[in-house]
């Protein structure tokens, strides 16, 4: 007799396995939220505080392991991203109150804070453990859940660095699931996470398809638009400075940030100076040949070459057979106009900054506004000038929701170096089809229900002062074998349990299934 042959079909693709995987992640979450809204605010500082220690003594170990995963970048530049996304970033929103109800007695307005519940967030390979850290963190700190999508690029860094954190959360007294992170994520798996009811708002960092599919997905999105930071750096500046500025800014972790300067604009009687000085801040200034070699190299017909991200300035030369000193930081690319038709007026993620001298300022700025026109409008642009007028004249014309002054854009628009809030999420607002034209934060997680009395002097709100707002605290130990109530808690679990399929619910659900519900026999016991 012959043997029966089965033709196994693999499912883990379909509509119903991926609705599946995403329900069960997504509900996890959703348990988490219900539980991390009885916390109070000194106990959800401490689980931020545990959190960002976590992230920052891992700094160096995820840097390295970012770049050596993706070939993107430079260690040192990762790791001190990294760290600014710890410390730094709780404490700028450290005295700020995402959890204790607002009164103004004055309006007679009473706010409560009310945390948007599961947030999606995307990740992207280009500044991974970065971004993982600062979405996190923004989350804790408005008591949401978070489920993570890593770019499959920074798959493996991405997951072990999550999964860090939120041990580091639970250990500090997070609810369980709270944190959690794709482990294999797929454009399919990730489109059904992005579409599901159980979503409530998705942070979106990464590629413009991405981003646009994440707007697409009926479900409320926060998202970026691309970078393509034009720099003007007038007659009025300290060229000296502004060189150090731009080079500092270019070839930090290899111009990997989308806040980056991708097109220099000068003026004339300063052409000469700007290219010394940007010379002694060691970029190296490109022949007409070496141009077409690097057009040829960075842009092909179907865009930017991939192979160019991330790559340090000598990498880049070497691969257009250009000779350049081994000390070189960036590249340097004079372009004699601004458009569509010149590929290097457009994005470039790597250290190579086109260069174009104007006839004068009016030109100039015309020119930035050109820039943005191709590509990044509503990101940020940069000018170094001492002249007031000149400043307020560019800011005022280029459509961007930064302009950074005086200071390097890669750093500065990404609230490093200047005061801007510190992110690794830019809104780009109307200009760029954005909901949101602000750098990214913990505020744009939480809305506000407000309680709104008569005018009426005699009505009163300072009687909230004196209001406790129930915050309940971590759910208590579930009662043991003996203690009144445990007999029926067990039942009830077991029919809840059964209710659903066994196999989706883990031991750790289960018992925070048994705490609530133990909680909830104490309280009627005690009546």
């Amino acid at each position: 007799m012959e043997p029966q042959i089965r033709n196994l079909v693999d499912i883990s693709s379909t509509a119903a396995a991926l609705q599946g995987h995403a329900d069960i992640l997504l509900e996890r979450a959703r348990w988490a939220t219900t539980v991390f809204q009885r916390y109070d605010r000194q106990t959800t500082m401490n689980i931020v505080d545990a959190v960002a220690k976590t992230a920052h003594e891992n700094a160096a170990y995820y840097a390295e392991w970012a770049v050596r995963e993706t070939g993107f970048g430079v260690v040192e530049h990762k790791k001190l991203k990294n760290e600014l996304t710890a410390y730094p970033l709780v404490d700028y929103y450290r005295d700020e109150d995402y959890v204790n109800f607002k009164i103004d007695e004055a309006r007679k307005i009473v706010e409560i804070p009310r945390p948007a519940g599961v947030v999606f967030a995307l990740t992207p390979s280009t500044n991974p453990i970065a971004t993982v850290n600062y979405k996190i963190i923004i989350a804790l700190m408005t008591r949401n859940a978070i489920v993570i999508s890593p770019h499959p690029a920074a798959r493996e860094c991405c997951v072990d660095a999550a999964n860090k954190l939120a041990a580091a959360a639970v250990a500090a007294g997070a609810p369980e699931g709270v944190i959690q992170i794709i482990d294999k994520p797929t454009i399919p798996l990730v489109e059904t996470f992005m579409a599901s009811e159980k979503t409530n708002v998705i942070l979106a960092t990464g590629g413009t398809a991405m981003v646009r599919a994440a707007y697409s997905s009926s479900n409320p999105a926060i998202g970026v638009g691309p970078g393509n930071a034009p720099v003007f750096v007038d007659s009025s500046a300290d060229v000296v400075e502004a060189a150090k500025h731009i080079v500092n800014s270019k070839s930090f972790d290899n111009s990997i940030l989308c806040t980056n300067e991708s097109v220099l604009i000068t003026l004339p009687e300063i052409e000469k100076q700007l290219i010394q000085a940007l010379r002694a801040a060691h970029a190296y200034i490109c022949d007409e040949d070496d141009v077409t070699r690097l057009r040829r190299l960075l842009f092909h017909e179907r865009g930017f070459n991939i192979e160019c991200i991330g790559r340090d300035a000598t990498w880049i030369a070497n691969e257009c057979g250009i000779r350049v000193p081994g000390n070189t930081r960036i590249l340097i690319a004079p372009i004699t106009h601004i458009g569509v038709e010149e590929k290097l007026s457009r994005e470039k993620l790597c250290p190579v900054l086109a260069m174009h001298v104007a006839s004068n300022r009016n030109q100039a700025i015309a020119l930035a506004k050109a820039t943005l026109r191709m590509t990044g409008a509503g990101h940020s642009a940069a000018i170094h000038a001492q002249d007031e007028q000149v400043t307020i004249k560019f800011a005022n014309s280029v459509e961007v929701y930064r302009v950074v002054v005086n200071a390097p854009c890669s750093q500065g628009a990404a609230g490093y170096e200047t005061h801007l809030p510190p992110t690794f999420t830019i809104g780009t607002g109307y200009f760029g089809r954005s909901s949101v034209g602000e750098n990214i934060g913990p505020h744009h997680l939480v809305h506000w229900t407000r309680m709104a009395y008569n005018t009426k002097e005699s009505m009163n709100v300072d009687r909230y002062r004196e209001l406790s707002q129930g915050f309940n605290g971590p759910l208590p130990t579930a009662p043991s074998d003996g203690v009144p109530g445990s007999a029926s808690a067990r039942r009830v679990v077991t029919a809840t349990v059964h209710s659903q399929n066994s196999n989706q619910v883990d031991a750790t659900t289960r018992e925070q299934i048994r705490r609530i519900i133990a909680e909830e026999l104490r309280d009627i016991l005690k009546k």
